[in-house]
């Protein structure tokens, strides 16, 4: 069971690895608590307040709010949870695992308790129970005074533990346990003299006591009570029991009292102990540990600890051996099998005469056959209660002749390679290895350097975890080194370990376990494939795989890369982080490269790359070819790798290549790919377009420009920079969007493009439009529109017309709209092209809603969200709900407004979009502003305002200060009002919307 890190089953208390958190007041301490109830999710701003305040909350509730979560995750860091408390949007969460929660570790224990009662299993149901109800120290929350859901929630705690003592002494008395049980259940009815459970219990065990007059007194007693109370009878239960006490019914005589389990016999002989020490600091690993505890209670007798090497297998082995160690009172046996070194690994016959050797058995009387020596080690250990640790095996042959037949014993293996072939044969609980997640990696550190070291540099000491890729080796090593000098500073290893030479810093002198040299042990087991295969995907520049780019780096055919790949898994040298998709660690991409320098010619690697990067281009090609078939300026001449069955698989498959693009571009742009970054850039601008990520898009623009003047190409560096400056738009850049665009159509002239000259004067429209220069918008709308219509560029001619419709929109003349939306609408269908065909819908919608046509709008917007939907536009989905939210808003509908809000702040997160995020959380404040909730509407208003420093928008920020001011004014605060408000008419003019500064001013 894994010790619980928060306490709530009493007075409320955290603990982590530098001991118990410091919480002031009752405030503090059930804010931890209702957070601890819910571990692992949000708990939304207004929850918590009615948690500390109840239903009359103070002015000031959402700002103490904020001071108190200040303090405790203060408190927790300190403590050693660092970063454990998170703020997520509209509330905070608890980042620790359930079971890390005491009342989330007793209410399992109670419901697996209650299941073994039910199986008729009242021996376990009982000792489970009684472990359970060890966890309480007192009422829940008896020190943090909780108000509303949380009072509600302690008092539900209570509750449980009252059943659980209860059906404590159900299983008790089906034991036959009646004479304990009188004594425990007449103190609990001194606390609890009227609880018909414990009464009947209690009847029961003084009848089983040969005592049924006492028992038919209870009865009386709580007969009486119920009648005088509450005018009521005892249940039916009662009655019953009652009744069959009276009748002395043999059905209630009690069975026969069940006696401790026999201990098994242990045969003479010596009892080994050959557990190594613990390693020191050993840190996190709660879910691999509580895994392996289930071995002990479980029918697995067979565990089986895979990752790659320097994960902490043996570490994690080590560790829960010795908290295991009293079940195996018979002795522990440990040894290593030698597995990461092929030419010195034990054969089976070998690690059988070590076992043996070590149950007592005599050199002289070794069997000398194989076969002979396992049949010898299962008799020895057959009704012994042995723990045989198996360290660094290689394969499965090793293991398998020393499985314990018997079930008393137990078995746990380490290796780098999966228990595939071992669990063909047997029931194995795999238990994975990975890197050490981030509070884990840090917490290391901090337990090896001291709390006030790594609290002196913390965001150095998070960078220093992520250089050692949060491998528990690596961290343990960059630790001792600082360690060893108490001056230096985290900041200057991490410099060193940003260079090339950073497996070379991760190493000790006199150390033989250094990074590079646990690598060197995984690779030399590789055969000649799998080792060519991990050399050249070192060449790749992303973060992520899949099975192609194998394919692609050995330019083999699709078998024997599936093959080596499937090699490179089992060893654990590659890890799969999702399904088709694979990661080569940092530090082991590293080592992929040094180890391609020594073995492989320079022009080897080189082709590799090109492969790679023509892979990229192929899969770019064929997606554009079905995301955005209007994009036809460019089209590479390499093989597409797929075919995808739609837009949807296209835009999904390229989600998933997502964290690769930015750096394959880069690579190509630098290693004499100019052509292909330039060209997998505007290839891949459906894609940005569907699912956002501009701030990514900005940044492979600009290197896409640079790579165009490489390549010497006008008429490619027009069409970059006009992405570019698009890419801006997205990120409300507006001013440097038209520098850049001023550029691109300078080239476009030069190279005589009128396609893309039309392109450009649209760009610079939109980016006119963001600015509210509507008037200049329209002109170059028209300018594009014109240049269109000269060379019949139909998509350019809708597109022209969408947008000029929609400009009238925005400035505030709806009326003007309709011929050019009508036009719009009209082609996009003819074309077809969903995307444009989706937008004028939209633009009809907001037209209808501007003239307050609220049913027509709604009819529109339904339709482009329809459609947008299908194609799997989720950025342009994301406005499309904030506008039907905005519609419903206007018409009254709360609830509709909020559910379509909430949507889009959802699609703005998982787009990483702090624009729309900002956006869709002020909405959220703006309903509750409506509802009125002002509580809850200050809390979303405020964090809108908050994500504005990092997405800067005066429009938008001049809209919530609006709203603020109307807060504050109702809350009678007017010298806050005045303020906000001044403030938002200043950011009204700054971005030149004039009426609406106007408006708030009170000028007509």
């Amino acid at each position: 069971m894994i010790e619980s890190q928060v306490r709530i089953l009493g007075p409320i208390e955290a603990s982590g690895s530098d001991g118990p958190a410091a919480l002031i007041g009752a405030r503090q301490r059930a804010l931890l608590a209702v957070l601890a109830m819910n571990a692992g999710t949000v708990v939304h701003q207004p929850r918590l307040i009615d948690a500390l305040w109840g239903w009359d909350p103070p002015r000031t509730a959402v700002k103490t709010l904020h001071s108190h979560i200040a303090r405790v995750r203060q408190a927790l860091d300190a403590c050693g949870l660092n970063g454990t408390l998170r703020t997520q949007h509209t509330g905070y969460r608890l980042d620790i695992p359930a079971q890390a929660v005491d009342a989330h570790l007793f209410e399992s224990a109670v419901a697996s308790a209650r299941a073994h009662l039910d199986a008729d299993d009242p021996g376990r149901a009982a000792a489970e129970l009684r472990d359970a109800l060890l966890l309480w120290r007192g009422d829940a929350l008896a020190d943090g005074e909780p108000t509303g859901w949380a009072a509600a929630e302690a008092a539900r705690l209570n509750e449980v533990r009252l059943c659980a003592i209860e059906q404590l002494w159900d299983a008790e008395l089906r034991l036959g346990h009646h004479g304990r049980a009188v004594g425990e259940l007449e103190r609990l009815l001194v606390d609890h003299p009227h609880r018909e459970r414990v009464v009947e219990l209690y009847m029961l065990a003084l009848h089983r006591c040969s005592r049924p007059a006492d028992a038919l007194e209870a009865y009386r007693r709580l007969r009486e009570h119920l009648a005088d109370e509450l005018g009521a009878d005892p249940g039916p239960a009662l009655q019953r029991l009652n009744t069959a006490i009276l009748r002395e019914d043999p059905t209630l005589a009690a069975p026969t009292e069940v006696a401790a389990p026999r201990v098994p016999t242990v045969p003479a002989g010596p009892r080994p102990a050959q557990l190594p020490a613990p390693v020191g600091h050993f840190t996190g690993r709660d879910a691999q540990l509580s895994a392996l505890d289930a071995l002990l209670s479980g029918e697995r007798r067979i565990g089986h600890v895979a990752g790659p090497a320097g994960m902490g297998k043996s570490a994690l082995a080590v560790q829960w051996a010795h908290r295991a160690a009293p079940h195996f009172p018979d002795g522990q046996v440990f040894l290593d099998l030698g597995g990461h070194d092929p030419d010195h690994a034990l054969d089976p016959s070998e690690a059988l005469a070590h076992v043996l050797t070590s149950l007592g058995v005599a050199g002289n009387r070794l069997p000398a056959a194989p076969a002979a020596r396992a049949a010898l080690y299962r008799s020895l250990v057959h009704e012994r209660r042995v723990l045989i640790v198996l360290d660094n095996a290689a394969e499965a042959e090793q293991v398998l002749p020393l499985v314990p037949a018997g079930g008393a014993s137990l078995l746990l293996v380490t290796s780098r390679h999966q228990p595939t072939a071992l669990a063909t044969r047997h029931d194995v609980r795999a238990v994975d290895l990975g890197a050490l997640d981030r509070h884990e990696a840090v917490a290391l550190l901090t337990r090896v350097l001291g709390d006030e070291r790594v609290r002196a540099e913390p965001e150095a000491a998070a960078e220093l975890a992520e250089l050692c890729d949060r491998m528990p080796l690596a961290l343990r090593i960059a630790a001792a080194k600082l360690a060893a000098r108490p001056g230096r500073a985290l900041a200057d290893l991490n410099t060193e370990l940003t260079g090339e030479d950073r497996l070379d810093e991760l190493a000790v002198p006199g150390d033989a376990r250094s990074v590079r040299a646990v690598f060197a042990g995984a690779y030399r087991a590789l055969s000649p494939a799998a080792a060519r295969l991990f050399r050249l995907l070192g060449q790749h520049p992303g973060p992520m795989f899949g099975a192609g780019v194998a394919q692609a780096a050995l330019g083999e055919r699709p078998g024997p890369a599936r093959r080596a790949l499937a090699e490179l898994l089992a060893a654990h040298l590659v890890t799969e982080e999702a399904p088709g998709r694979h990661r080569l660690h940092d530090l082991l991409r590293l080592y992929a490269r040094e180890r391609a320098e020594t073995e492989d010619a320079a022009d080897e690697r080189m082709a590799a790359a090109g492969r790679i990067v023509d892979w990229y281009l192929g899969v770019a090609d064929a997606a554009n070819h079905i995301v955005d078939p209007g994009r036809d300026r460019v089209r590479p001449r390499v093989e597409r790798p797929v075919d995808f069955a739609d837009h949807h698989a296209a835009l999904a498959f390229l989600d998933g290549e997502r964290p690769n693009l930015l750096p394959l571009v880069s690579y190509a742009a630098r290693h004499g790919h100019a052509t292909a970054a330039w060209q997998l850039t505007y290839l891949l601008t459906g894609f940005y377009d569907s699912r956002g990520h501009w701030g990514d898009r900005v940044l492979l623009c600009r290197q896409a420009v640079q790579a165009a003047q490489v390549d010497g190409d006008p008429a490619a560096e027009g069409l970059m920079r006009s992405a570019y400056g698009v890419a801006l738009i997205m990120t409300h850049r507006h001013d440097e969007a038209i520098d850049a665009l001023q550029g691109a159509l300078a080239l476009m002239r030069r190279c005589g493009d009128r396609r893309g000259e039309g392109h450009v004067h649209n760009n610079i429209a939109v980016a006119c439009a963001g600015l509210r220069r509507f008037d200049e918008a329209v002109e170059a709308y028209q300018q594009a529109l014109a240049l269109h219509t000269g060379i019949d560029n139909r998509l350019g001619i809708a597109l022209s017309l969408n947008n000029i419709g929609d400009a009238y929109v925005r400035m505030g003349r709806p009326e003007l709209s309709d011929p050019y939306l009508t036009r719009a609408l009209t082609l996009s269908r003819e074309l077809p092209n969903a995307r444009l065909e989706a937008a004028t819908l939209s633009s009809l919608g907001q037209s209808r809603l501007a003239r307050g046509e609220l049913g027509d709008a709604l009819s529109y917007l339904h339709q482009a969200l329809a459609v947008r939907r299908l194609s799997g536009d989720r950025r342009y989905e994301a406005d499309t709900r904030t506008t039907i939210g905005t519609a419903h808003l206007r018409g009254g509908d709360h609830d509709a407004a909020l559910a379509e809000f909430e949507q889009a702040l959802a699609l703005s997160q998982e787009l990483a979009d702090q624009h729309l995020e900002s956006v869709a959380l002020a909405n959220i404040g703006r309903v509750h502003l409506h509802r009125p909730d002002p509580v809850a509407a200050r809390g979303f208003l405020h964090l809108a305002l908050a994500l504005r420093n990092r997405a800067p928008d005066p429009y938008e920020t001049a809209n919530i200060l609006r709203d603020l001011a109307e807060l504050a004014e109702r809350a009678g605060d007017r010298d806050t009002a005045a303020e906000h408000r001044q403030h938002a008419i200043d950011l009204y003019r700054k971005a030149n919307a004039l009426a609406e500064a106007d408006a708030l001013a009170g000028l007509h």
